[in-house]
């Protein structure tokens, strides 16, 4: 225990080294003051990833339908809070669309951290995305995509958490709370064989998802134009970091709907569209939104 506590130490110490001083008013706050735990849950995540694949290899899939609807349907109402709550937090902060600074709106500030908090905390809950494919046996489904989304944005967020927890970084969760809000809720309908016929909209959220990327890449690079005190740093690390999302979605929206598929390959397509774990089977190489997704959540 000694041995893991002076581990700790000198991992958060290096951590603060690398970015300076964190932001006195989250701490304390779960999972924030260490980044051990953030770091062991991803590591989890991998290993569940590996291990459970190993798993399932012998053995017949889940089913998870009834799993599927209540855990589509939790993630919809937490996205939907999220959204209405950083709408009523910044709007009551006044804040700036163009660039906001991390000290001036007071106690609106604290209020769009501790929903940023919870929108840190989903990504945690977003593993399950993936975990479902497992035992499911829809490993075909586990892409770098889709990895690379779920565990970067869980480590990235305790990092915003931690330095920039509110100011411009409204901005992205609240887009992609938005997205997921109709991305879960399609997720959760399509498990429902009946509703299927009706889900024609899945090409619109790919879309959907490269505008938001899009828009927050522009959203950041405002504040780099024209400063208001943010960390010109975070800033370059954000609008990079989107990038890469933007080009892995970008590949895989023209493998999905942009090639023409083959006389055979149309008349072997059945009419019904096939949907995988609440998801449609091809959108599940991508990820959940972003902060998938992203699932780039």
């Amino acid at each position: 225990m000694e041995h893991l506590k002076a581990f700790d130490q000198e991992v958060n110490a290096f951590v603060d080294y690398m970015f300076g001083p964190r932001d006195a008013r989250v701490r304390g706050w779960l999972l924030l003051d260490s980044y051990l735990p953030t770091f062991f849950l991803t590591v989890a995540y991998l290993l569940c990833i590996w291990l459970g694949n190993k798993f399932m290899k012998n053995r017949q899939p889940f089913s998870l339908k009834a799993h599927l609807i209540v855990y589509n349907l939790g993630i919809t109402l937490l996205s939907l809070y999220m959204l209405i709550e950083l709408i009523l937090a910044t709007w009551e902060g006044g804040y700036n669309l163009q660039c906001q600074n991390l000290h001036s709106a007071g106690e609106a500030d604290i209020r769009v951290a501790k929903v940023l908090w919870w929108y840190y905390f989903s990504k945690v809950i977003e593993f399950a995305d993936t975990i479902f494919f497992v035992l499911r046996k829809k490993s075909s489904q586990i892409t770098f995509l889709h990895v690379y989304h779920h565990a970067t944005m869980f480590n990235i967020w305790w990092c915003v958490l931690n330095w920039i927890p509110c100011g411009q970084s409204f901005f992205g969760p609240t887009l992609n709370s938005f997205i997921h809000v109709l991305m879960y809720s399609y997720y959760g309908l399509s498990v429902i064989p009946s509703m299927r016929k009706y889900l024609w909209w899945k090409k619109y959220l790919t879309q959907a998802q490269l505008i938001q990327f899009l828009l927050t890449i522009v959203h950041t690079l405002s504040a780099a134009v024209k400063p208001c005190g943010f960390p010109f740093g975070c800033l370059m690390f954000q609008s990079s970091y989107m990038a890469t999302l933007v080009i892995l979605f970008v590949n895989f929206y023209i493998k999905t709907y942009q090639k023409a598929p083959s006389r055979t390959a149309a008349k072997e397509t059945p009419v019904t569209t096939e949907v995988k774990n609440g998801y449609h089977k091809n959108y599940f190489a991508a990820s959940n939104g972003f902060l998938s997704n992203k699932k780039a959540q």
